[in-house]
């Protein structure tokens, strides 16, 4: 029987739709299935944290390929649904909780004492609506985890994976790039979901870095100053920082600039995560 299939009976078996509300879209192709397992990368010792499991299409392969697998729904009927499904299984966890508000790192830390976890990896069918929120938490929070692979959508996912400096950057690709390594698996037509999304998916694989890509004095002044920078980013560098207040007067932002030898009229996206650094430094330096 295809994911197709089992679909269809399961929405029917348990009388349910999708909960727009959640931004659930189903997916029903098998090659998608495998290729975001493949692209984890999984092995036998593994511990997977899947975000979203929905009906579970996805969970069954990973059952047979990691050690265990813990399953963050917040839907209860689907908590229903995949406990009916996985019941015979003893490598499986249920935990109905927003993904948002649960201690990934207690969890995780507590898995590797008690189930000689050789790695964790994060995979996930992620909402739309919520995508960012939940990469930044698995990126913030300093997890013990090896890889998150993804599936979101295509704009997204581009400026997720994007080189700083590049034509899809955005505040994120910043933020991305400092903690991870990125790989594009796939892209994904809107027919492989029910139901159809309005928009093409992408599946991606960030492979979280040992040491970060650049050095910076203050880790929290760093990624404010890149925010503050994207948060007007029709306007230069130099006025997005004054009028956020980074800078205190544009003299003092002119000087700056003048002293790592950045032009006054550079935007934001044109900066190299190396100048982003830099003016951190230099800014962390001044202030002390």
């Amino acid at each position: 029987m295809n994911v197709l299939e089992e679909t269809k009976i399961l929405m029917k078996k348990y009388k349910i739709k999708a909960n727009k509300n959640l931004g659930q879209n189903f997916l029903i192709d098998d090659t998608v299935i495998e290729d975001i397992v493949n692209g984890a990368k999984i092995e036998k010792e593994d511990l997977i944290i899947e975000i979203g499991p929905g009906l579970g299409s996805m969970t069954a392969l990973l059952l047979e390929k990691a050690r265990k697998v813990i399953c963050v729904e917040l839907d209860k009927k689907m908590i229903q649904i995949l406990n009916d499904r996985f019941i015979a299984y003893n490598n499986i966890e249920l935990i109905n909780e927003d993904i948002l508000k649960l201690n990934l790192k207690e969890i995780i830390k507590q898995e590797k004492e008690t189930n000689c976890i050789k790695s964790v990896k994060i995979v996930a069918n992620l909402p739309y609506y919520i995508t960012t929120p939940i990469i930044m938490k698995l990126l913030e929070e300093d997890l013990d985890i090896e890889s998150i692979t993804v599936m979101i959508q295509k704009e997204v996912a581009d400026r997720l994976i994007e080189i700083p400096s590049g034509k899809n950057t955005g505040a994120i690709t910043y933020t991305v790039y400092y903690y991870c390594e990125s790989e594009k698996i796939r892209e994904v037509e809107n027919t492989s979901f029910i139901p159809m999304p309005e928009v093409t998916s992408e599946v991606i694989n960030l492979k979280l870095r040992k040491e970060p890509v650049v050095k910076v004095e203050n880790k929290k002044v760093f990624f404010n100053i890149i925010k503050s920078a994207f948060m007007q980013r029709r306007k230069t560098l130099l006025n997005a920082l004054v009028n956020t207040g980074v800078f205190k007067s544009k003299e003092e932002g002119i000087e700056i600039l003048r002293k790592l030898n950045l032009r006054e009229d550079i935007r934001a996206e044109n900066l190299t995560i190396e100048d982003f650094s830099r003016i951190c430094n230099l800014f962390c330096e001044r202030i002390k």
